[in-house]
């Protein structure tokens, strides 16, 4: 893995190398194995947050990893393409708007002591910004090189905080294309219910039940490229206990085995359906 500017991975991405980087200023990695109709993100997959916000924030580190989406760039790891955040939501989302990127509360509690200086906010809007220079670069590449894309968006969610049984996935699709796409997110919700889980989990999957699909991530995509689908995938935290904060890897590494083969055969299945 490199260390690189912004610059340096757009420069790659256009030239069709192969790599994996980090940013220059440690918030996001990406990496491109091959050149592949399809890619993977985990945009909430981070928990660095900045010194300098410490002692004004109010939320705990348990808190924080609460919200947090540990383990989803794990969970498709040995995928050609991935790009994932390093820093926390806390200090930017990467799922929300800029002008809505920086919280001032978060679930129901005030985040910061003190308001944050505008210093503060712009150190931040700069990486959130750089972040979606390089999603650009890299989907406008996809699209040129193959005419369509597919791109998994993979989060979590705590499934203990619903008063009601919830699905092990949710498939948020209210901002696709669902005449044109419709097809795909069905079949995607398919291969998800059939996922094994060990500890006698059960993988059920249904479409707009807990999450509908208004992150920022799939509308910037959707609203900038014309035949790239964005797949927003929810997994409910079953590969953890949500309450003391232990992670259960045998379920992550479940996750992971399963989509090595069903989320590539899916790309596949989508790019000769749709391709020119």
């Amino acid at each position: 893995m490199e260390k690189l500017s912004v610059e340096k991975i757009i420069h790659k991405i256009k030239n069709e190398e192969i790599f994996e980087a980090v940013s220059s200023d440690y918030s996001f990695t990406i990496k491109i194995e091959e050149y592949v109709p399809y890619a993977c993100g985990a945009v909430h997959d981070g928990n660095q947050f900045r010194k300098e916000l410490w002692d004004n924030c109010k939320h705990t580190a348990y808190e924080r990893w609460f919200e947090e989406d540990p383990e989803t760039k794990e969970m498709v790891k040995t995928h050609p393409i991935i790009i994932a955040g390093l820093d926390s939501r806390f200090e930017y989302d990467l799922n929300r708007p800029p002008e809505t990127a920086i919280y001032t509360d978060a679930w129901g509690k005030q985040l910061w002591h003190n308001e944050l200086p505008k210093s503060q906010k712009e150190k931040s809007l700069v990486k959130h910004a750089n972040f979606y220079k390089v999603v650009k670069a890299l989907v406008e590449k996809l699209e040129e090189k193959f005419g369509v894309c597919i791109v998994y968006d993979m989060h979590s969610y705590n499934w203990k905080r619903w008063d009601r049984e919830v699905p092990t996935w949710n498939l948020g699709t209210s901002n696709i294309d669902n005449n044109r796409f419709g097809e795909e997110a069905e079949s995607w919700r398919k291969v998800l219910e059939k996922m094994p889980l060990p500890n006698g989990i059960k993988s059920t999957s249904k479409i707009n039940d807990t999450f509908q699909g208004n992150g920022y991530f799939l509308k910037f995509i959707t609203q900038n490229f014309d035949n790239t689908l964005v797949l927003a995938t929810e997994i409910a935290k079953v590969y953890c206990d949500e309450l003391t904060q232990t992670m259960f890897p045998e379920v992550v590494q479940a996750v992971e085995k399963y989509l090595r083969i069903e989320l590539k055969k899916h790309a596949e299945n989508f790019y000769k359906k749709h391709k020119a």
